[in-house]
């Protein structure tokens, strides 16, 4: 994964640098320099407005005019507290004006010219990504030593643009990561030649008398994403609509728990909730098995819903995800997500003992531990009925593959999105399409790599 950085710890990092702070700002005010450049295809007969705050953003935005300036570029430097309402005549704007500390609002300049922004475009929020005030919209910004989170969330990814990371010689932990092809690539799990059914088996307990779809949905999700056998159990219903690679197996609509941990001991992992409903019976058989199970488990929608009613923390010992989105959430912790989704995710993550799948534009997983990795692989086309349920499918799988929590969640919903980016559907995309894109997005990760 690649290092996502805080504003609080980017500035521990910056207060315990081995080098002076001149050195670092030369340093960033020539990878400014050098973006500016490739962005106006030349110096010759270019002009550019540089505005400036008065940390070390402006620095770094002052250096950068001034090796332009050398270069033949017209260069003006715009303070920060005297701008205009309108920047004209110019072919690009820098923005240096406030970084990932910066309070209150900023309002730019209106231009026509493209906007590069340093370390974060001024007035978006390091830590959370919400815009405050009119911030430029920069077509490419240009970072220090790690991502920050606030260009990965919320209003972040809209006014970043093409974010690009430069080294500047300091260190980054990776408490907090964003999710790539090769980290994910790495960790997928091998196939051997002795591999057999068995060996990789997930049950997907889900669906209710007359709603199979998403129950239909997860079993596919696991299938394709290397579960070499998959049960499709929906309590209460006679016959489940089940693909015909899948196996369907009954479950009696009160008490199915018991059954199900009767014969789990075969299954690599356990999937639960896609579209089960929210009866009475439901919500105790959930709880009972959430608390009893010892194989590793998948609680995703309606089963999120029945676990609210009972706030114990799940079995440590277990390999646990939870995939909520923002309502589901809302069910498990009394509240909606705060703007910082990161410390959300932590939070919930400590609560239930398990790892947390916090659903978004940008993905949260979170575990007990505090680790963190962010998934921003996929776009718009998953923001239709029924994707979810191809996840959960997609990390049961990979839980049963011998993965841990974190990374089987991380790794799946990575995959996820680069599957649904792949399709030529940029319209009338739907959750079905997904399953059959998914090796196609496991087979780039695998080369990425190498």
């Amino acid at each position: 994964m690649e290092p996502v950085v805080t504003p609080q710890e980017m500035r521990r990092i910056d207060a315990e640098a081995s080098e002076p702070t001149e050195v670092l700002v030369a340093r960033a005010g020539a990878a400014v320099e050098r973006a500016a450049l490739r962005m106006l295809g030349g110096a010759y007969g270019r002009r550019v407005a540089v505005v400036c705050g008065p940390g070390n953003n402006g620095a770094d935005g002052r250096v950068a005019a001034q090796r332009l300036a050398r270069r033949g570029v017209g260069v003006e430097i715009i303070e920060a507290d005297r701008m205009p309402q309108h920047l004209a005549a110019v072919d690009l704007v820098i923005d240096a004006a406030f970084g990932t500390g910066f309070r209150g609002e900023f309002t730019a300049p209106a231009t026509d010219a493209p906007v590069l922004a340093v370390d974060i475009p001024s007035g978006i929020d390091g830590l959370t990504g919400v815009a405050a005030g009119r911030p430029f919209v920069a077509r490419s910004t240009v970072t220090f030593a790690a991502w920050k989170p606030g260009l990965l969330l919320a209003d972040g990814p809209r006014h970043s643009g093409r974010v690009e990371v430069v080294d500047i010689g300091l260190p980054a932990p990776l408490d907090i990561g964003l999710v790539t092809d090769v980290s994910v690539g790495r960790r997928l799990p091998l196939t051997h030649t002795d591999d057999h059914k068995w060996r990789h088996a997930v049950w997907v307990v889900a669906g209710s008398p007359g709603m199979g779809g998403a129950a239909v949905l997860a079993a596919r999700g696991s299938a394709r994403c290397g579960a070499g056998y998959v049960r499709l159990s929906t309590p209460g219903a006679h016959e489940t609509r089940a693909p015909v690679e899948v196996v369907s197996q009954p479950l009696p609509l009160v008490g199915w728990d018991r059954v199900v941990a009767d014969e789990l001991h075969r299954f690599g992992a356990l999937v639960v909730g896609p579209g089960l409903g929210r009866e009475a019976a439901t919500r105790d058989a959930v709880i009972a098995l959430a608390a009893a199970s010892r194989r590793p488990l998948v609680l995703d929608g309606d089963a999120l819903w029945c676990l609210a009613d009972d706030d114990r923390p799940l079995p440590a010992q277990r390999r646990t995800v939870l995939t909520p989105h923002d309502g589901e959430f809302t069910y498990l912790m009394g509240h909606p997500p705060a703007a910082d989704r990161i410390d959300s995710a932590r939070r919930l993550a400590v609560a239930r003992s398990a790892t947390v799948l916090l659903k978004g534009p940008t993905t949260v997983v979170a575990d007990p531990s505090g680790r963190v990795a962010l998934v921003n692989s996929g776009d718009q086309r998953l923001a239709t009925a029924g994707t979810g349920d191809v996840l959960a499918g997609m990390v049961g799988a990979l839980l049963a593959r011998g993965m841990d929590a974190f990374d089987a969640a991380a790794a799946a919903a990575h995959l996820h999105g680069c599957a649904a980016i792949t399709s030529s559907r940029t319209v009338g995309f739907v959750a079905g399409d997904l399953p059959e894109l998914i090796d196609g997005a496991w087979n780039d990760c695998v080369e990425s790599a190498r």
